[in-house]
């Protein structure tokens, strides 16, 4: 069993900056990726960001240069910060883990997802 409690979504305008964060908890033996997806009103949800447990990270191209991704791995937390933000980037904001229950023998890779933080860019 796994929870995530996400924080930092809001309303801000453009050019502004928010600070996403997302805490994993439950009976965890070790937690891969951990990410960050959006998904816009009509739209299809969408990668933001990535980064793996040694710290290799992925952006999709429209947030670069603009988000940073970053983990705290001793407190399981995923972090995004998100600076010079568009209209174009409102959306709800889901985190993402590719974890490994403890006690689990085989070792298995899961996914799960938060119920999501909107971010709201406007003026």
């Amino acid at each position: 069993q796994v929870q995530l409690v996400e924080s930092g979504g809001g309303l801000v305008q453009p050019g502004g900056s928010l600070r996403l964060s997302c805490a994993a908890s439950g009976s965890i033996f070790s937690i891969n990726a951990m990410g960050w997806y959006r998904q816009a009103p009509g739209k299809e949800r969408e990668l933001v960001a990535t980064i793996t447990s040694g710290g290799n990270t992925n952006y999709a191209d429209s947030v670069k240069g603009r988000f940073t991704i970053s983990r705290d791995n001793a407190k399981n937390t995923v972090f995004l910060q998100m600076n010079i933000l568009k209209p174009e980037d409102t959306a709800v904001y889901y985190c993402k883990i590719n974890w490994t229950p403890r006690n689990d023998w085989y070792r298995t890779s899961l996914d799960y997802w938060g119920q999501g933080t909107q971010v709201t860019v406007s003026s």
